[in-house]
């Protein structure tokens, strides 16, 4: 029925037709400054074309820019994020090179093509005169690449919309769940020493070593409902010739189980405190974020049924979104996007990917361009099907 609405068809009409405007636009905020908490220019950017658009715009002291369509009333208040910050320096050369089908740039899949599709889909809701009963909010995240810290903001700042849907990842399976990631930095000090009176001393370098050594032995189950573990940063020392005064490593904990995701954080502190009891060095504990985990698939069973999921996997599959091997699942209990934060607050939640793509965070990341007109007739069509009223289940608990 909604496919066969006059407005629901002219704003479908509409993404086909200004498509290579909305791929141009693209690649000019890929090409814009990004990194995290340095996304002032693309926020700049953001906020002129949701004013343009008529929108409510507004700006928080964190960067976050969120622009509210209104409703008529009587409908659920949708939320649509996008993140608008990268993890590129500022210094790496963001040019994309177009190739084919292809775009080539570090940042253009993550996440400057949802950026693009959020403001393409609000124009053609405007060029269609579609009217919704409930309030459409669209908000571009800052810092989503440093711990979701900007969609945790709006939370914590905002009303609790009824539904959220984050533009992030490719496309593929309806992530519903919500991956939790603890960052935490362990860092062991000692009074240091020349290398010619080192014999005996104390140093953080073996302290560390054996920690290390000790987590990796931890074999929790593997993903989607068990866990991992990497230690992605191992800095300290200044010379050759001494024992370091400072030295830290860091470990990504990940899981979707919240009692696993505390065991195992407790169980990597008691061996990083045994090992720089043995090495007698001293040793700080610093917590860089505490993402917490939404459940795992059994946790979310309630979750799975909403009608939110079954209407993303119902427009893929009218749209031809490929999900991957034959027999991969439609929708996954995972997530590690701005719709963790909505998934933990018990608010319905999942992630729709941008396009096709691969290799983001990385100099060779790529985007395959045509693909994000599905994505984006995604959104419209989410955004059209529940803002118009239809009944929003709220017996969603993690």
């Amino acid at each position: 029925m909604l496919l066969k609405r006059p407005d629901v068809r002219a704003a479908l009409q509409h993404l086909e037709q200004k498509f290579p405007q909305q791929v141009d636009e693209w690649i000019r905020i890929a090409q814009m400054l990004g990194k995290s908490t340095q996304e002032e220019v693309r926020g700049a950017y953001v906020q002129s074309q949701m004013i343009r658009a008529g929108l409510h715009v507004s700006i928080d002291s964190i960067g976050n820019i969120t622009g509210v369509r209104k409703g008529t009333g009587g409908g659920p208040t949708i939320v649509f994020a996008a993140h608008m910050d990268i993890v590129h320096a500022s210094e790496t050369n963001l040019t994309v090179d177009r190739d084919g089908d292809t775009l080539r740039a570090p940042g253009i899949f993550d996440n400057s093509a949802s950026v693009a599709n959020m403001l393409a889909a609000i124009r053609a809701l405007n060029a269609a005169k579609v009217i919704t009963k409930g309030d459409l909010v669209f908000v571009a995240t800052v810092q989503e690449e440093l711990g979701l810290r900007g969609m945790q903001y709006w939370f914590d700042h905002n009303l609790k919309p009824d539904l959220l849907v984050a533009m992030d990842g490719g496309l593929g399976p309806i992530n519903y769940g919500a991956l939790g990631i603890y960052w935490t930095r362990y860092r062991f000090t000692s009074d240091g020493s020349h290398t010619l009176q080192s014999r005996g001393k104390p140093t953080p370098v073996l302290a560390m070593a054996d920690a290390v050594l000790r987590i990796y032995e931890l074999q929790p189950p593997a993903l989607p409902n068990g866990a991992v573990i990497n230690v992605g940063q191992v800095h300290g020392g200044a010379i050759f010739n001494g024992i370091p005064q400072d030295l830290y490593f860091t470990v990504d904990l990940r899981s979707s189980d919240p009692v696993l995701l505390d065991s195992l954080d407790r169980q990597i502190e008691t061996i990083v405190r045994a090992a720089a009891y043995r090495a007698r060095v001293g040793l700080k504990i610093e917590t860089e974020q505490k993402n917490r985990a939404g459940g795992t698939e059994r946790m979310l069973a309630l979750a799975r049924r909403h009608p939110l999921v079954q209407t993303a996997i119902d427009i893929q599959q009218h749209l031809g979104v490929r999900i991957g091997m034959p027999g991969a699942q439609q929708a996954l209990a995972t997530g590690s996007t701005d719709a963790n934060i909505g998934v933990v607050a018990g608010v319905p939640s999942i992630a729709i990917g941008r396009s096709y793509g691969g290799d983001q965070h990385t100099l060779n990341e790529w985007a395959h361009w045509p693909s994000a007109l599905e994505a984006t007739k995604l959104m419209l069509l989410l955004a059209t099907t529940f803002g118009d009223g239809i009944q929003v289940v709220r017996a969603y608990v993690p």
